[in-house]
């Protein structure tokens, strides 16, 4: 989009490009999401932004009224296979906070200094920046949703010290983090206690079919590390993860679409979500998890536009407009998963999974690492996909290539192009994999992947 675009989407409020660009007010001082409903200011007086970090860096403040931090994130960065795209996938899994920019270059196989100078010229904020506002997000939501201490908030969104979580806050906000707090609905905020865990809403844009994708983690749940309950349409996700600082159990509410607006447009929406996290500091990569299993940061506007054109699929997606493709929130499990099948994995949790130190109803393990299956169960496809996992020959973090992530699995003694095509959908998020087998149109790029999973949820493919 040019910045005419641009200017005509935020004086149409059109909420379909929150997140994918932020617009900033040079006479306020203010920086909001396009679908802000606030008086439109003038065009000579606002600037655009790719990133809310760059509109931050320019000396903006987030609008109190849309809150702009808020917006699910660009689809771009699931899209995208270049460095920027993977930088930015990294960076939501916390890479930044926990390695530093050195971590995140090492991970790209770049230098730090050619990560920082790609990412300042496209995005307008470096990968500092960037982890500041996304720690900044965080801060936000817990203090205003939640009664945790402002200490405890402090660490677990990443911060290094209180002094600069609170400088952030004010800087950010032009509010302390009591202030922020204040101004919240008491009514809104729940407690958040180890039992109970941490509650958060997890937004996406546009239209949701969620009960597709809870139907697929139900069909696919590995007893002792998953489960689904409830009757459907308020059924509940549960499952255990593994995190750099500890584990984690978090739950998933289902929750029906939202209607349209009189304009015929989907706002977007939210799934409630619930944290029990052993240490706080893996909040930011545990929410970065869901998001990723769940697919909330697609654009289903620009999917569903496009595979709406084609014959086959139209009536599709008009029957469920925003059909997502679920990912992972374990890249490694998934792939392990996806080689042996549910009973298989079953098996290996039950016999290898480490037992949770409190255990929560049904789920009393996690699944078991590729290290532990590799030493264990060293023969056969597995015991080579679990080596090649566990010594880094073959990667699924965010940050991975996908090229070279396919090309390594492929080297996996016994591994076929149908399994590594689900792990390149799954595993690494990729929304435009061609599987051998179906007939799939190059019409239908670059979300052959979503046009697939119509046709899955259609009965019309296994």
């Amino acid at each position: 989009m040019d910045e005419d675009s641009r200017y005509e989407a935020v004086r149409s409020r059109d909420g379909r490009f929150d997140g994918e660009f932020f617009f900033a007010v040079a006479t306020t001082g203010i920086y909001c999401r396009p679908s802000c409903p606030a008086v439109t200011p003038k065009r000579r007086n606002v600037r655009f932004f790719a990133t809310a970090a760059a509109a931050q860096g320019s000396g903006f403040r987030a609008c109190r009224r849309c809150r702009p931090d808020a917006v699910p994130g660009s689809a771009e960065w699931n899209v995208r296979a270049d460095v920027v795209g993977r930088a930015m996938r990294l960076i939501g899994d916390g890479v930044v906070d926990r390695e530093g920019v050195t971590g995140l270059a090492a991970r790209l196989g770049y230098s730090a200094r050619q990560v920082q100078r790609q990412l300042t010229g496209e995005l307008g904020a470096g990968p500092v920046a960037l982890a500041r506002a996304q720690r900044a997000h965080t801060a936000r939501v817990l203090v205003q949703t939640t009664e945790l201490p402002i200490t405890e908030i402090a660490f677990a969104s990443g911060f290094a010290s209180v002094r600069q979580f609170n400088d952030t806050i004010r800087e950010v906000y032009a509010s302390t983090p009591s202030e922020l707090r204040a101004a919240a609905p008491r009514a809104g905020r729940r407690a958040a206690t180890p039992t109970a865990g941490i509650p958060l809403r997890l937004a996406h844009r546009g239209p949701y079919q969620a009960g597709a994708v809870f139907d697929q983690l139900a069909d696919e749940a590995v007893d002792g590390v998953e489960e689904v309950s409830g009757e459907r349409g308020r059924r509940t996700y549960r499952r255990t993860l593994r995190l750099p600082h500890g584990t984690g159990i978090v739950a998933v509410d289902e929750r029906p679409g939202a209607a349209r607006s009189a304009s015929g447009a989907h706002p977007g929406g939210w799934l409630d979500a619930r944290l029990q996290l052993t240490d706080p500091r893996d909040l930011t990569t545990a929410v970065g998890r869901l998001r990723r299993l769940f697919d909330l940061d697609a654009d289903p506007y620009a999917v569903d536009e496009r595979l709406g054109e084609d014959e086959r699929l139209a009536p599709l997606v008009a029957a469920r407009p925003g059909l997502r493709s679920p990912g992972a929130a374990d890249p490694e499990e998934l792939a392990v998963r996806v080689l042996v099948g549910r009973a298989e994995a079953e098996r290996l949790v039950r016999r290898y999974g480490k037992a949770l130190d409190a255990p929560c109803g049904s789920l009393t393990r996690l699944f078991p690492e590729p290290g532990v299956l590799a030493e264990a169960e060293p023969d056969g496809t597995l015991g080579a996909l679990t080596a090649a996992l566990a010594d880094g020959a073959v990667r699924l973090d965010p940050g991975a290539d996908r090229d070279e992530a396919e090309a390594a699995l492929l080297a996996v003694p016994g591994m076929d192009a149908g399994t590594v095509a689900v792990i390149r959908t799954r595993a690494l998020g990729d929304p435009d994999v061609a599987p051998p087998g179906p007939d799939v149109s190059d019409s239908w790029r670059p979300w052959r992947s979503y046009a697939l999973q119509h046709l899955r949820v259609a009965g019309e493919l296994d």
